[in-house]
């Protein structure tokens, strides 16, 4: 048996890639599906493979489905598609297209062909043998957080929230106000009472 090391770089930064290892048995099925085990990806979107050479041009398309688009011409099936047929020469390059509308795009080079590999029986194929660099998060922070970060919201309603320690603050301040209010209220009180008594005194002296 001989198994097939790919290095799957994201098109956007070469220095994130992951090396991943299939039998050159298995179909492009199953590395549509390591590709995307390696990066984190869910497997809900469409994708295809295309055919390259070394300066990355894309030629014939091995496919998850036919897609209603124009070919130039018809499309491989990943399912029925065995890897090793698709395998010209040592270098070997595909380009891998995943969500059509997001466009990830990632470049696959052949790398190393491991012959006699049925020496370690104890592997199971296809599987990720090496990570390099933090890979793109597919639906960014909020869509990592998923569903947990809505029950969170839903449960503590943290608009709510916000919005009672706004009325709290409304109320500190209020009552401050209140107090400075009482206390200028028995300064002039005390003012008052001390220009009655004044001018009680200066009357009386005066008479």
């Amino acid at each position: 048996m001989a198994v097939l090391k790919f290095r799957v770089y994201w098109e956007e930064d070469d220095v994130i890639y992951r090396d991943v290892l299939v039998k050159h048995s298995q179909n492009f099925a199953d590395l549509h599906q390591i590709i995307l085990k390696a990066f984190e990806f869910d497997q809900k979107h469409d994708a295809t493979f295309y055919r390259s050479n070394d300066i990355w041009q894309r030629g014939r398309e091995i496919s998850k489905e036919v897609y209603e688009k124009e070919y130039k011409a018809p499309p491989l099936l990943m399912e029925e598609t065995i890897i090793g047929s698709e395998i010209i020469d040592t270098n070997q390059h595909f380009v891998y297209l995943y969500d059509f509308v997001k466009s990830w795009s990632f470049l696959i080079e052949l790398i190393q062909v491991i012959k006699n590999a049925d020496a370690d029986m104890s592997l199971e194929y296809p599987l990720v043998s090496r990570t390099e660099g933090v890979g793109p998060m597919q639906y960014g922070t909020k869509g990592m957080l998923g569903e947990k970060f809505a029950d969170i919201e839903e449960k503590y309603d943290l608009s709510e929230a916000k919005e009672g320690f706004g009325q709290e603050g409304d109320a500190d301040q209020s009552g401050e106000a209140s107090d400075d209010s009482e206390e200028d209220s028995d300064e002039e009180s005390e003012e008052d009472s001390q220009e009655s008594s004044g001018s009680e005194f200066f009357e009386g002296e005066a008479f």
